[in-house]
């Protein structure tokens, strides 16, 4: 029932039944999203790619060699061709904005640790002053 109509979750059966019918998998990263590229090129002459999300459907999950192929930077797939690493590059992290997990600094509004009260040399300003 969730497939039918929740487009945020994954894909629909719908749209699950149009990429199998005209396009063809490509590969998968390693958080589950599965890629595709259309068998025929399209109106402005170049194949459509598509990703289909495993779960909710969240753009910062894409790793940055499979964004450069979705987006025609790259015209290999990183299963044919992958980016060579570099030794100062860190894994691939999806951002958690919003989420359970996101970075709550200490003194934020959502942090667990209470606010200092601010310093004695402060004065907040007054319109009446």
């Amino acid at each position: 029932m969730l497939k039918i109509f929740t487009w945020w979750n994954g894909a629909t059966l719908g749209a699950l039944f149009d990429i199998k019918r005209r396009s063809r998998l490509v590969g998968e990263d390693a958080y589950g999203n599965r890629y595709f590229e259309d068998r025929k090129c399209s109106v402005e002459g170049r194949k459509r790619r598509y990703v289909v999300y495993d779960g909710l459907a969240e753009p910062s999950k894409v790793p940055a060699d499979w964004h450069g192929w979705l987006h025609h930077t790259f015209d290999q797939p990183p299963t044919e061709a992958p980016l060579p690493r570099k030794h100062w590059e860190k894994d691939h992290q999806p951002n958690l904005t919003g989420t359970v997990f996101a970075y709550r600094p200490r003194g934020s509004l959502r942090g667990e640790a209470n606010r200092h009260e601010a310093d004695s040399d402060y004065e907040a300003w007054s319109p009446d002053a």
